[in-house]
């Protein structure tokens, strides 16, 4: 397929709004590459949603072995609200297409599914293909986090299909990612009169956001950021109530265990203060094992061939590729180049499309 062939067809894609809880939307665009993947040959499976999340897809090819195979991991759901086309619509711009959702991932979606297509037609393939398209992870794969290691831990390799970055390099790491809530309950009084009375909630938030900012340290990779705070009701009443809401990204599991036990001994500041924590680790840490380094040099090799240099980088996103990499050996960032994701701005490079089909296909006729 040709650059503007792809283009048009992925067009079709972008221009279904599918924000994360769109279930209508959602339901069309599953059901619209169900009907693309059984026109190339593939059988498909719909998976109700749940939880108020949208459907999911599986789509099999070369399903007749019984060998563990490759799986490719491809999410549907956009962070861009419904309404976003009108004002940020599907243009082209020289060597850029622009839309919502182009970028992460639609893009890397559609040429996954074509290389798919194209791997068995050649008659090299000699893995079976799973191709699983979730509807939840833009908010952590809640719906589909049990789904997604069930077939890693049926697959030999896995192959996500996210946008590649800084200029079509891939990912072979990422961080573990935590997302804690901290709700503190104090005693309400009146600032002025009683003030001794009160024991204020945010004051003791205040200080948890200062501990848990203490634990970023750069050089072992762990960053904190108390993303959102809030509490109380008037500038003259002691606060009774304080939220914080806090990312928290390790690079590795021994980080991530230290984390674990930090919470686990938190105490509050105010022993009149309530405090509550929930939340926990949301995605672990995608390390580099030596499996996932010989998965990177053999799709190096197939970049060669083709006509480019790939380099493996380490990313502080998490993606479903956190699920997969300690179940069998993970590639990330296999999908389109280009940049902007997440803004009215995310754009892919029209040129790189066919050059990220030829490596996908490559990778699914190579690995045995």
């Amino acid at each position: 397929m040709t650059d503007d062939t792809l283009l048009d067809a992925i067009r079709h894609w972008v221009e279904v709004e599918t924000p994360t809880g769109h279930v209508a939307g959602l339901t069309r665009l599953v059901q619209m590459v169900a009907a693309d993947y059984a026109a190339i040959g593939a059988e498909t499976e719909i998976i109700a949603g749940t939880g108020g999340q949208g459907p999911h897809l599986i789509a099999r090819l070369n399903a007749g072995t019984s060998n563990a195979g490759i799986l490719i991991l491809s999410h549907l759901d956009t962070v861009h609200p419904v309404g976003t086309l009108a004002d940020f619509p599907f243009q082209i711009k020289g060597d850029r297409a622009f839309g919502p959702g182009i970028y992460d991932m639609k893009a890397g979606a559609y040429i996954a599914m074509q290389a798919a297509g194209a791997a068995a037609r050649s008659g090299t393939l000699s893995l079976p293909i799973t191709h699983l398209f979730v509807s939840d992870e833009e908010i952590g794969s809640p719906t589909s986090q049990a789904l997604i290691e069930d077939l890693a831990r049926r697959s030999k390799y896995v192959l996500v299909t996210e946008p590649a970055r800084e200029g079509g390099q891939i990912v072979i790491a990422r961080k573990g990612v935590f997302r804690y809530r901290a709700d503190a309950f104090g005693r309400p009084a009146h600032s002025g009169a009683r003030h001794q009375d009160g024991r204020s909630a945010i004051a003791e938030i205040a200080r948890l956001t200062l501990a848990f900012e203490a634990l970023t340290d750069y050089d072992s990779g762990t960053t904190v950021n108390v993303g959102m705070i809030g509490g109380g009701t008037a500038a003259n009443v002691v606060p009774a109530h304080a939220y914080a809401e806090i990312d928290l990204r390790v690079d590795n599991l021994a980080a991530a265990r230290a984390v674990e036990d930090f919470v686990a001994g938190y105490r509050p500041h105010d022993p009149d203060v309530r405090l509550q924590i929930t939340g926990g680790l949301n995605r672990p840490p995608y390390e580099t094992s030596p499996a996932i380094q010989d998965l990177f040099t053999t799709a190096a090799t197939i970049a060669q061939d083709i006509g480019f240099t790939l380099k493996g980088l380490k990313t502080g996103g998490g993606s479903d590729g956190n699920f997969t990499a300690a179940l069998a050996p993970t590639l990330d960032g296999l999908g389109a180049d280009g940049a902007g994701g997440h803004t009215l701005e995310e754009y892919i490079r029209v040129s790189s499309l066919t050059e990220r089909l030829r490596l996908l296909q490559g990778l699914m006729e190579r690995l045995t």
